[in-house]
């Protein structure tokens, strides 16, 4: 974006695809948080929470469109999504919450998805299966929580977006520039 909030073909925007979550979804996901114990991490704040579907890095203005396009026919043939949270994980820098795909939709969506952008030219796939999770903590040392479960079963995504990622002091805010129902 330049400096009068508009977006040029030339600007470098750092973009990613995911899966929106209903309200009510991210209301318990919040309520969980809030029982995490306090100073360890630090919680993803409830607009930030989303299931990531392919991040693609800082990719010129000027391919939103196409990326949108894409993300969009993609979420149109998508079957029904229901995703059971199966655990609590940790990596070097976030805790998330794991979810099993119940009916294998959102693993074809996301390779669906993933093929479109490659033959865009905007995204390589990852060499392992993408794995349905959300980001709910973030880190600079691991605290190894090993936090109840939400008790997250039959999450049905609301929608899938392209999302801006904007780089703050305070940690990345993410920003909903494209949103498409899913088909399912």
């Amino acid at each position: 974006m330049n400096s009068s909030g508009t977006v040029e073909g030339d600007d470098r925007l750092r973009l990613f695809c995911a899966l929106t979550l209903p309200d009510d979804i991210l209301d318990r996901v919040v309520a969980w948080q809030d029982r995490l114990p306090e100073g360890r991490a630090r919680c993803v704040s409830r607009e930030n929470l989303h299931l990531t579907l392919a991040f693609l890095g800082h990719r010129p203005a000027r391919e939103l469109a196409a990326i949108g396009k894409e993300l969009g026919e993609a979420a149109a043939v998508a079957g029904r999504i229901v995703l059971h949270e199966q655990r609590y994980r940790e990596t070097r820098s976030v805790g998330m919450l794991v979810f099993s795909d119940e009916s294998g939709a959102a693993g074809e969506l996301a390779r669906d998805l993933h093929g479109r952008l490659e033959r865009l030219g905007v995204y390589k796939a990852e060499a392992r299966p993408w794995l349905p999770h959300l980001t709910v903590v973030r880190f600079r040392e691991r605290p190894h929580l090993s936090p109840p479960p939400a008790g997250l079963t039959n999450v049905c995504p609301s929608g899938a977006a392209v999302y801006l990622s904007v780089l703050r002091p305070a940690g990345a805010q993410y920003v909903v520039v494209q949103e498409y129902a899913l088909g399912g």
